[in-house]
């Protein structure tokens, strides 16, 4: 699977079969073994914190891609994803229970684990932009159709484009070189990169437009062919976006954060602020005021309201010293308190649905905390409490996998675990059994929730969360600035349906090609993902009936930005089951997906909750090292390094002495660098 990041193909070096002697070549060593939706956020940070403290791990995937449904994809990775989703529908899968039962000794028994991932479901797309470009570029295989298309007519536009899409990489093709491209595109010149890959795309284009409008219409403006995106546009420029299949931000003094700065991970990636904090109130996105200045500078307030929001934000940051303020109200909704302190309608929707971001049914000292935890992140990086991963949110599992293998943890993609093998005197995992047969001990089993049957659970009630993408072509409240990141919550339209969280990145997030925005919407689900959330879309979006078609002149339509392209899906949420919720060996842990929640701090708990359970005396994800500070074994003797530096005191002592002495220092330093280099190597 193409364009999982910055990392992709970093731990692809191997064959699978090497990867496994090299986990199994010392017997001494106990195996803590993850096997998981490989790996998504809470799998990698327990797989890091292990690695870090001195354990073995194995980390197996039945996946091609990284991060699971923490994932990041290409607009032309994604296509494939959701040919594989639906191909999997189809797929019939047969049990190989003879090979379980020939490894299977005297005292054990067998736990087989789930095949088939079923956390997404209801998922539909449909592409709204115009095949113009195609037409006039006469690519070999067009798309016969330019009606919306589901998630059955993707395969037709994905095999369609075969031809154009081989041309950037898969998973199953890349290689360490793509990967060294992929961290020098990143670390070294990444704009210079950018800027490389349009200067050898727009002449192209540009060239073939002038050969063909003096045939087909010379009358055309050029300008107008280059603003119109088309889908062939989108295809051809996929490897510039980054499509998250969950949609989060990281709170500033949130536990991701912190875990990122604790551990050293974060020198891995790199963020941006959120610029914008908005509303949607009777059609209209507006600013929502959340800090003195925003307050202050607010347009939408009258001066009563400046001064009764100013003084229930300041009774917020320290509200726990103020009892008497709320104790008769900690039964109640939250909702009832914000009456109760004569707080406006307007005010309300604020406090309630944009800066404490709670449902109406959320107790009162529930919503305090979340509005005091909002209030805290302010300002520490930003006018905004929320920081945004560039290159998407898949990039930070992938940072947690790279440390885990920086410390000797070991990850293999298309290999899975049939089944568990339990000793049964002790109850416990002591070993797995893989998709090709082999029966590898392990003292631990992390796994993630999709790989549990229902038959292993006390409960198969889920929640589910329903999600949207969309590329439009350009953002819901236009600013001086159009490289803005923006978070929009939408209330709910009646008191039963759930407020919609949008996400609306730009193209210097590294998510979307430029003149596009990627925008996400999230909320709990009451129906399919699409009865959910297309009101919303039509109501911030124009979406056209025919692909392509431009709104009529004068409309309110014509305001709005279109919409080129969305999917739609569910994504289930377990993240309210514990331990007790499976019946599963004391050893085996399982870690639930992602939950409805704008931050991440569910899986940064659970994830030190499951390690300080299989290490309770180790720390949790401590500080890696600098490489600067790293001394590796078989370096040369210490003496060479005062060497060194007695050369350079004292060509600093005879600095401006006779320059026959300069020689003998200068042979000195080349050779500490000739000695000290290729122990460092090994």
């Amino acid at each position: 699977m193409e364009g999982q990041g910055r990392f992709s193909g970093l731990m692809e070096l191997f064959s699978a079969p090497v990867l496994l002697n090299l986990a199994l070549r010392d017997p001494t060593r106990s195996v803590c073994l993850f096997s998981a939706a490989l790996p998504s956020l809470t799998e990698s940070v327990i797989a890091a914190a292990c690695s870090r403290v001195g354990q073995s791990v194995l980390h197996l995937d039945r996946r091609n891609y990284y991060a699971g449904n923490w994932a990041s994809f290409t607009f032309n990775g994604l296509l494939s994803w959701i040919e594989e989703y639906k191909n999997q529908q189809k797929v019939q899968i047969t049990e190989s229970e003879q090979v379980w039962r020939s490894l299977i000794d005297e005292g054990e028994d067998v736990v087989p684990l789930s095949s088939v991932d079923s956390s997404i479901s209801n998922l539909e797309v449909f592409c709204y932009a115009s095949e113009e470009e195609e037409k006039e570029e006469e690519t070999k295989a067009p798309l016969t159709s330019c009606q919306p298309v589901n998630a059955e007519t993707v395969s037709e536009e994905t095999t369609g484009d075969s031809t154009e899409a081989q041309d950037t990489v898969t998973g199953d093709d890349t290689t360490a070189s793509d990967a060294k491209t992929q961290n020098e595109e990143h670390e070294v010149s990444e704009p210079e990169e950018e800027q490389h890959t349009s200067d050898i795309s727009e002449p192209s284009q540009s060239q073939e437009e002038k050969d063909s409008q003096p045939i087909s219409s010379p009358a055309d403006p050029p300008v107008e062919v280059e603003k119109k995106i088309t889908y062939q546009k989108l295809v051809k420029e996929g490897r510039r976006f980054n499509i998250d299949l969950v949609s989060k931000l990281m709170y500033s003094r949130g536990a991701l954060v912190d875990l990122l700065i604790k551990s050293n991970v974060s020198r891995y990636a790199e963020f941006k602020n959120i610029g914008h904090i908005l509303t949607c109130r009777n059609g209209k996105v507006e600013q929502v005021p959340c800090s003195r200045a925003d307050v202050f500078a607010s347009k939408q307030l009258t001066v009563v309201e400046k001064r009764m929001l100013m003084k229930f934000l300041t009774f917020c940051l320290d509200f726990e010293q103020h009892p008497e303020e709320y104790q008769d109200y900690t039964e109640k909704p939250f909702r009832e308190f914000l009456k109760n302190k004569k707080l406006t309608e307007n005010l309300q929707d604020f406090v309630l649905h944009s800066i404490a971001m709670v449902t109406q049914q959320t107790l009162t000292e529930e919503g305090l905390k979340a509005t005091q935890h909002f209030l805290r992140c302010l300002g520490r990086y930003g006018n905004t409490p929320f920081l945004f991963p560039l290159y998407g949110l898949g990039e930070i599992p992938q940072c947690f996998c790279r440390m885990c293998a920086v410390f000797g943890g070991i990850y293999c993609l298309r290999h899975s675990v049939q089944c568990l093998v339990v000793d049964k005197a002790s109850n416990k995992v002591k070993a797995v059994i893989d998709t090709r047969g082999q029966k590898i001990s392990c003292s631990h089993f992390v796994v993630e929730d999709s790989y549990i049957r229902d038959e292993q659970r006390q409960s198969t009630a889920y929640r589910q969360i329903s999600r949207a993408v969309l590329i439009t072509d350009r953002s819901v409240l236009p600013s001086e600035s159009d490289q803005q990141i923006s978070l929009v919550t939408i209330p709910p339209l009646e008191s039963s349906a759930p407020a919609v969280r949008m996400v609306e990145l730009c193209s210097s997030s590294m998510t979307c090609m430029p003149g596009t925005y990627l925008v996400h919407l999230t909320c709990s689900s009451s129906g399919t993902a699409q009865e959910d959330l297309a009101p919303v879309v039509s109501e911030l979006f124009h979406v056209s009936t025919i692909p392509g078609e431009e709104p009529s002149e004068g409309a309110e339509e014509r305001s709005k930005p279109a919409v080129l392209w969305v999917m739609y899906f569910n994504m289930r949420d377990t993240s309210a089951l514990d331990s007790s919720s499976y019946s599963l060996p004391s050893n085996v842990h399982v870690c639930t997906g992602p939950d409805g929640s704008l931050g991440s701090d569910c899986s940064i708990k659970l994830a030190e909750s499951v390690f300080h359970h299989i290490l309770p005396d180790e720390e949790f994800c401590p500080p890696a090292p600098n490489p600067e500070d790293i001394i590796y074994d078989g370096d040369g003797p210490q003496a060479e390094g005062p060497g060194f530096d007695e050369s350079v005191n004292t060509e600093a002592e005879e600095e401006g002495a006779a320059h026959e002495k300069n020689p003998s220092t200068e042979p000195a330093e080349m050779d500490s660098v000739a000695d000290t280099t290729p122990s460092s190597e090994e």
